[in-house]
């Protein structure tokens, strides 16, 4: 086992290539990594000479500290770390020292999987579909932007450049950025396929080959660290935040997902006008009967709403096409084993443990009633008249983060495959945040009323 990150499913590291890579790089730090009901990536550090104590999951933290985590009467939890996902940090390394992480899910004292950890949350949908004959491959296509750190290294609202989508340098001023992003990424396992300059000034994406479902959960949550890490380094700010300028195309996280049975795509059929299977039919069903109820999840900040408006190339009708970016599930090109189904409205401030689990059980939902797809829309939508769109059936997307609550409130998905503990902290933490938003006095009110009124 090299020093990286495992990101093929099939290979299993091993305590001893974890000790025998631990020697040879001279790791002394250990950072336990584990996320928070938002996704936010949280570590706890201790020495290598206490693998064997990390190893058997004796290493203990106050779940009560964590957002939406445990009460404090039973604050006590355990971090069990996933030999896979161990890592030497490529920033650290230098002469006899360097460093090194595990991604880490939550137990309780008597060793049972915690409920309320977002990735023991992905492990019950991966059950549930294996229950069925599948395994679910995922490949999430990330966009974030560069802005630039102040005197005093805090973020600044001025764009790092000026550049539109694909161009090079001198224009792209983040091109150094992604190298060195690039290169931190390949040295932790990571198969990187594209790194582009995106459509908008300072918005950039580096493109990471597909895995099975909870390992690209873990490449898409050390992406986003390794991003803003990197980033800083040259005296800039990363952001994953949907939508932090107004008026150009905001970040998303197109989320491509397949159902595999053994070694066949099981969303791939040749006899087919467009070769795709039933199952994939009654997945893309599943998904859009379901997508306003998971919504709240996907796109989870009061911001989200910004992005999924028309003009910006974010998805917000709900309809499927084969190949029309303006419609919420596209299917790309390529067919076999490649055959997979897109959906375009999540965005990258996401949790990717809980927004894979809900696209995932959405679709097996779908699957499990043989629900029919409608029919395909290529014409583009987002020109359609209100009329247009209502005449053949094409509903919206929640239009505020309040909206996606109600809407997540008045379905079964949610609930079904978060459990109990994490929808109920789920709803509570974006009702709070709505309501945060709702009585807040904003810029825009001030520029709009203090002198006029």
């Amino acid at each position: 086992m090299a020093e990286t990150l495992i990101s093929n499913a099939t290979a299993k590291a091993t305590l001893e290539q974890i000790k025998e890579v631990i020697k040879e790089k001279s790791v002394e730090l250990l950072h336990l990594q584990f996320v928070d009901i938002e996704g936010i990536l949280k570590h706890v550090t201790v020495t290598s000479a206490q693998l064997e104590d990390v190893v058997e999951g004796k290493m203990m933290f106050d779940g009560s500290s964590i957002k939406g985590f445990s009460p404090i009467n039973k604050s006590d939890l355990y971090l069990q770390p996933d030999l896979n996902t161990f890592a030497v940090l490529p920033w650290t390394v230098e002469e006899g020292y360097s460093e090194a992480r595990f991604l880490c899910s939550a137990a309780n004292p008597d060793g049972t999987p915690f409920e309320g950890d977002t990735r023991n949350v992905l492990k019950k949908t991966v059950e549930r579909a294996a229950d069925k004959g599948y395994t679910i491959s995922v490949g999430p296509e990330l966009e974030f932007f560069l802005f630039k750190n102040d005197d005093n290294g805090y973020a600044t609202t001025e764009l790092t450049d000026k550049a539109g989508y694909f161009e090079p340098s001198p224009h792209d001023l983040g091109e150094r950025v992604r190298l060195e992003i690039y290169r931190a990424l390949k040295a932790m396992g990571f198969t990187i396929e594209a790194s582009h300059h995106e459509v908008a000034e300072g918005q950039h994406e580096i493109n990471f080959k597909y895995a099975d479902v909870l390992t690209a959960a873990d490449l898409a949550t050390t992406y986003k660290w390794v991003v803003k890490t990197v980033a800083k380094k040259f005296g800039m700010h990363a952001t994953f935040m949907p939508k932090p300028v107004f008026g150009i195309n905001g970040s998303g996280m197109h989320v491509n997902m397949s159902f595999f049975k053994g070694s066949e795509n099981a969303f791939f059929d040749p006899a087919d006008e467009m070769q795709l299977s039933e199952k994939a039919y009654q997945f893309i069903a599943g998904v859009l009967e379901n997508v306003k109820g998971i919504a709240a999840v996907t796109n989870p900040l009061v911001n989200s709403y910004k992005r999924l408006v028309p003009g910006y190339e974010a998805p917000c009708y709900i309809a499927w096409s084969a190949s029309n970016r303006s419609a919420l599930i596209r299917i790309p090109a390529k067919r076999g084993l490649a055959t997979r189904v897109e959906l375009r409205c999540p965005d990258p401030s996401a949790n990717p443990y809980l927004t894979f689990a809900v696209i995932a059980s959405a679709g097996l939902d779908g699957i499990e009633k043989g629900l029919e797809a409608p029919a395909p829309i290529n014409d583009d939508i987002f020109h359609m008249s209100e009329e247009q769109r209502a005449f053949r059936g094409i509903d919206n997307l929640p239009g505020s983060l309040a909206e996606a609550v109600k809407e997540l409130e008045a379905g079964e998905i949610a609930f079904n495959t978060l459990g109990e503990h994490v929808y109920n902290e789920y709803v509570s933490m974006k009702k709070a945040e709505w309501d945060s938003y709702r009585t807040a006095v904003h810029t825009w009110e001030i520029d709009n009323y203090h002198s006029k009124f």
